[in-house]
C-alpha cells in the first residue's frame, strides 16, 4: 500500500519537553480538523510505500523520529510503519490533536497531545486520548482558562504547556504568557497546579529552521 504524505525531513523538535532534540519528522497528509491558523498544509504531496518511507528516514540518520501530520492517528496502516521503525531501533514520538486513541499508541516512546480550543465541543467521550507525556495547547483565544483546565483534568500527563498562536507570521507571545499566568494563579502555594503550566515557543521558527 501507499501512504499519503506531506514530507519527511530533518530538523530539531522545536516545542515542549524535547525542545532541541535532533529528529526526523514524518508528516502524513490529511486531518480531521481544519484550524484556520494551522501552519501545515493538509493536502497530499506524494504517495509513498513503506519501503520508500524507510529509505528516506534511514538517509536522514536521526535516532529520534516524530510522527505528525495532519493527524497521524487517521492513517490507515500506521501500525506497519511504526513496527518497522521500532524494529530498526528508532525512538518514536507522536504529535496528535488527541481526538482519537489508537491501539498502536503503545508503540510510541513519547506522546504529545495538542487539543484545539476551536473544536472544544469534540473533546468529550471515551474516544479521546486520556494519557500522554505532554499536553500543549495553543493560546487561540483570551478566554480559554476553562478549556485548559478541563483538558488537564481529562488528559493525564507529566508536563503541560501553553504555546503562542502563529497568525500569518505574527506570534502572539503576550496572550500565551498571560494565559499561563492565569492558569497558574492560586489562593495559596499548596493549591497551585504542579507541575505548573509552562510556555513552549516554536524554537525551530525562531532559529529559522523547518
Amino acid at each position: 500500500m501507499k501512504y499519503r504524505m506531506r514530507e519527511i525531513f530533518s530538523t530539531i523538535q522545536g516545542e515542549g519537553r524535547n525542545t532541541g532534540l535532533p529528529a526526523t519528522f514524518i508528516r502524513f497528509a490529511g486531518c480531521n480538523l481544519s484550524c484556520p491558523w494551522c501552519d501545515t498544509r493538509r493536502q497530499t504531496k506524494e504517495m509513498l510505500t513503506l519501503a520508500e518511507i524507510m529509505a528516506k528516514v534511514r538517509k536522514l540518520k536521526n535516532r529520534a523520529v516524530v510522527v505528525t501530520g495532519g493527524e497521524p492517528t487517521m492513517v490507515v496502516g500506521l501500525g506497519d510503519v511504526l513496527s518497522k521503525l521500532k524494529d530498526e531501533g528508532y525512538w518514536l514520538a507522536l504529535e496528535t490533536n488527541g481526538l482519537k486513541s489508537i491501539p498502536e499508541i503503545g508503540l510510541f516512546d513519547y506522546v504529545a497531545v495538542s487539543p484545539k480550543y476551536l473544536y472544544r465541543a469534540k473533546y468529550v467521550g471515551d474516544s479521546i486520548l486520556k494519557k500522554a507525556d505532554e499536553v500543549r495547547i495553543v493560546a487561540e483565544s483570551t478566554e480559554m482558562e476553562s478549556f485548559c483546565r478541563k483538558m488537564r483534568e481529562s488528559i493525564t500527563a507529566t508536563d503541560y504547556y501553553i504555546s503562542p498562536l502563529d497568525e500569518n507570521g505574527k506570534m502572539h507571545y503576550r496572550r500565551a504568557f498571560n494565559l499561563m499566568l492565569r492558569l497558574n494563579s492560586s489562593v495559596s502555594v499548596k493549591t497551585a497546579p504542579w507541575p505548573p503550566w509552562s510556555i513552549s515557543i516554536q524554537t525551530h521558527k525562531v532559529l529559522g529552521l523547518k
